[in-house]
């Protein structure tokens, strides 16, 4: 899709709605302007629940070939975007999954990755649909470093807190904390606000109209997948009893292993299966 729309000259855009959110504005300048110093930890947490009916209402959900995942590509795509627009690229990790609570589906409902970003710091990502509470338990985004700490949850944040104070914090403080709404789409796929959706679809339209690019490109839009991809590898393999690290080398994918040479000629196995 993305060598069509260029070489057609026509606008790709994906639609991920939470980096139009007033309070991912306010992180991404924090980040930016270089407030958290050394990024050391930085974590993504979509912990949702999902009832067996709903996997039931349509023949399409919990497919591979229809839903192209489970928690992590359908629930947790957004939060893993976010998690990449403000931390930065990913440069290895290693994950496992399972589905843990659900029947007649072929995708994960629970699934973590351990991280490490290009510029050094490491995290992890969380996802599931396995995990219930009464009112649903926000997404959110933690970043911490040597200069400070910030916990978003949802659209707001539960914390923010910096070394160096600024005259900006005041209206973060005041007008961006977390307050006492229910998570948004954590139960309910319904209850996820739209307001993000339409000023992404709004953005488009200026793109268009204006002959520029649009804010999230097909190549912007790509990097959230290309990881949720390199997870279900890695998951896949560590089910078959094989410890590998998956490095990103600009827009390809390439394994490094460190195991006995009985099982780095399994990994070129499989790898060479994966690859007919």
């Amino acid at each position: 899709m993305i060598d069509v729309a260029e070489k057609e000259n026509v606008v790709l855009s994906g639609i991920f709605n939470r980096r139009f959110n007033p309070a991912v504005e306010h992180l991404k300048k924090a980040v930016e302007s270089g407030r958290f110093g050394t990024l050391t930890l930085c974590d993504a947490q979509i912990k949702w629940y999902r009832t067996q009916a709903y996997y039931d209402s349509a023949e399409w959900r919990g497919t591979m070939d229809l839903d192209g995942g489970g928690a992590l590509m359908n629930q947790g795509i957004h939060t893993v975007d976010l998690l990449l627009y403000l931390a930065g690229n990913v440069k290895r990790l290693s994950a496992s999954m399972a589905m843990l609570i659900h029947e007649r589906i072929e995708v994960e409902d629970t699934a973590v990755a351990i991280l490490e970003f290009e510029n050094g710091a490491r995290g992890a990502i969380q996802a599931a649909t396995s995990c219930w509470s009464s009112e649903g338990n926000p997404a959110e985004i933690h970043l911490c470093g040597s200069g400070g700490s910030v916990f978003m949850s949802d659209e707001s944040f539960r914390v923010w807190d910096f070394q160096d104070k600024r005259e900006q914090d005041q209206f973060v403080l005041e007008n961006l904390m977390k307050s006492d709404q229910p998570a948004q789409g954590a139960n309910d796929p319904k209850a996820i606000n739209f307001t993000g959706h339409l000023r992404n679809f709004e953005n488009v339209i200026s793109a268009i109209e204006n002959k520029v690019p649009p804010f999230i490109s097909g190549e912007e839009s790509m990097k959230s997948v290309r990881v949720i991809d390199a997870i279900y590898r890695s998951a896949k393999m560590a089910a078959h009893g094989l410890i590998f690290e998956q490095l990103f080398f600009q827009e390809k994918v390439r394994y490094n292993t460190r195991i006995s040479p009985t099982r780095n000629m399994l990994v070129k196995i499989c790898l060479l299966w994966r690859a007919l």
